[in-house]
């Protein structure tokens, strides 16, 4: 099989699974199920489609990414960052321009993976990734708002400024039952799993408003006042398109691509940090792409990794693609025997579900942190976040990646101006030779910054997973950007996970500034941060016998 395409699965299913192992995946997927049955209608209806475009979705992409995927605990489907992207599209193309839209994207994810591009998409700088998460964060929310208040509105503008202009000309017609229902959703989505425990709280608040909405006959508006009845079989359906109509539809296809491909891979890089696994980048963006070229075909949308129930999968005991095909099947059952109830559901309390979504993707402790760092960072992230939020997630993303080149340039021309401050590493040891076998040495050579970030942190997993204590150099990083830190915390949080010890040298006293600042000390403790290799290696012996002599007795 090519390197570039080698599903997880395969791998474990030729290893083999032990029947525990069988037991966990299929219970953690039918608690995502659950989870995702709610996320998955939500998203759905805010992004302008009927809600079984949502399940079918989360069915069939969520079935085939854990298939072929290259990440053991990916759940896939449809996700909040797609919302924005999907109802514009909708609004300009039709459901036909959607299908094509995502076809196209899903051949272009596949073209990525071929060509060995899923490192590419990693070096997107961290500032602008929470810039345009965020963006879409306060969008999302933007477009809740009508539902949310019960507002007496015919047709919401697409603009942001247009939508809160005509919300605050309407608040004289706030519905205070869907009021109530919307803040009765959040209070239960946000403080459900200290009562309840693993029963996911937007499951519970669907359940509870729909019996009081029906019991009580309260006046508030249902998913059947949008859509009618749900269906609750496939449907099979191919675009009518000419070939000289493709070109119109590469813009948005290659904006789903591109979000979806950074969503998917960030999602699994996130996984492994949390299982201490290593996912397979092309493999994963192949198996996004064919999900896309095939779910659209029985009337879904565009779907991705999804950070949130991926997490949900591993916290459940999810530790192979087995869990994320149960998760599929979950809904698909759900669909088939329990889908037509699912119109009776109030949008308050979808709107409600997507407030706490909105609220969670936000990262809005990472944009504070990125705000109080580096001007070039804040530069990037309040650039990308405006431009979400007022004009367009492409040209956001295009500005940002521009932009970020350009300033990254800017700040290498000024180190070179003045007189760099070197690290206090004045130990010049070089010599490894006479180094215990279970301490690696790795030497960051530059700065630690988005482009190159990535790529020692990489190697540093590679390097310190072989040993039980790693020192890494840094007499040369003469600065860190947000993205650096970012990649260094979830290495050093992995090795962590394995039981190897990080221990630094050389680090001067900016970068130390950034470190502190960005609470690295919370990953790496501070006793074992040394100005010099020297210290930092004769500590490095020091634990190394404590090590021994602790495993002796």
């Amino acid at each position: 099989m090519n390197t570039f395409f080698k599903p997880k699965l395969f791998t474990l299913l030729k290893a083999g699974i032990d029947k525990k192992t069988i037991w966990q995946d299929v219970m953690a997927g039918v608690v995502v199920g659950i989870v995702a049955l709610p996320l998955a209608i939500a998203f759905a209806v805010a992004s302008g489609v009927s809600p079984e475009k949502g399940i079918i979705t989360a069915i069939v992409a969520g079935f085939i990414i854990s298939l072929l995927g290259g990440s053991r605990v990916q759940i896939g489907g449809p996700t909040g960052a797609f919302i924005v992207i999907v109802y514009g599209i909708v609004q300009q193309y039709g459901i036909d321009g959607l299908i094509i839209s995502t076809m196209l994207a899903g051949l272009i994810l596949i073209i990525f993976g071929v060509l060995k591009l899923g490192t590419l998409l990693k070096y997107f700088p961290h500032p602008l990734i929470v810039g345009f998460t965020g963006g879409i964060a306060v969008v999302i929310f933007s477009t809740q708002v009508k539902d949310a208040l019960g507002l007496d509105i015919a047709r919401v503008p697409a603009e942001f400024i247009g939508k809160w202009h005509i919300y605050f000309t309407h608040l004289n017609s706030v519905n205070p039952f869907a009021l109530a229902i919307t803040a009765a959703t959040i209070l239960i989505v946000v403080f459900s799993k200290k009562i309840f425990g693993r029963i996911p709280g937007s499951f519970i608040a669907i359940l509870l408003s729909t019996l009081a909405v029906q019991l009580l006959h309260l006046p508030v508006t249902t998913i059947a006042s949008f859509f009618g009845e749900i269906p609750s079989t496939f449907t099979f359906n191919f675009p009518h398109v000419g070939l000289s109509q493709l070109p119109t539809y590469l813009v948005p296809a290659l904006t789903i691509a591109l979000l979806g491909g950074i969503e998917s891979l960030l999602s699994a890089v996130v996984a492994d940090g949390m299982i201490g696994g290593k996912h397979r980048s092309n493999t994963e963006l192949i198996a996004q792409g064919i999900a896309n070229i095939v779910t659209p075909l029985f009337g879904g949308i565009p779907a991705t990794g999804a950070i949130a129930r991926t997490a949900t999968n591993v916290k459940n005991g999810g530790r192979t693609p087995l869990a994320g095909i149960s998760h599929s099947i979950t809904l698909l059952l759900i669909m088939l025997f329990f889908g037509k109830w699912a119109r009776l559901i109030p949008m308050s309390c979808l709107a409600g579900i997507l407030i706490v979504a909105a609220y969670t993707m936000s990262e809005w402790r990472s944009f504070i942190s990125i705000l109080r760092g580096s001007l070039f960072d804040s530069i990037v992230m309040l650039t990308t976040f405006f431009l979400t939020v007022l004009l367009d997630l492409t040209i956001a993303i295009e500005v940002g990646v521009v932009l970020s080149a350009l300033l990254f340039m800017k700040r290498m021309s000024d180190f070179s101006e003045k007189q760099i401050e070197r690290a206090v590493d004045s130990d010049v040891i070089d010599d490894y030779s006479n180094i215990p076998d279970d301490i690696s040495i790795y030497e960051i050579s530059g700065p630690l910054f988005f482009a190159s970030a990535r790529t020692y942190s990489q190697v540093i997993e590679n390097i310190g997973l072989k040993s039980k204590i790693m020192i890494i150099r840094m007499r040369h990083v003469s600065f860190v950007d947000h993205t650096g830190l970012h990649n260094l915390r979830d290495t050093v949080r992995i090795l962590k996970h394995h039981g190897v010890l990080v221990v630094l040298s050389g680090v001067n006293k900016e970068v130390m500034k950034d470190f502190d600042r960005e609470f690295i000390s919370d990953i790496i403790d501070r006793s074992n941060i040394f100005g010099s290799f020297e210290k930092a290696l004769s500590h490095a012996k020091r634990m190394l016998k404590e090590t021994e002599h602790s495993d002796k007795s």
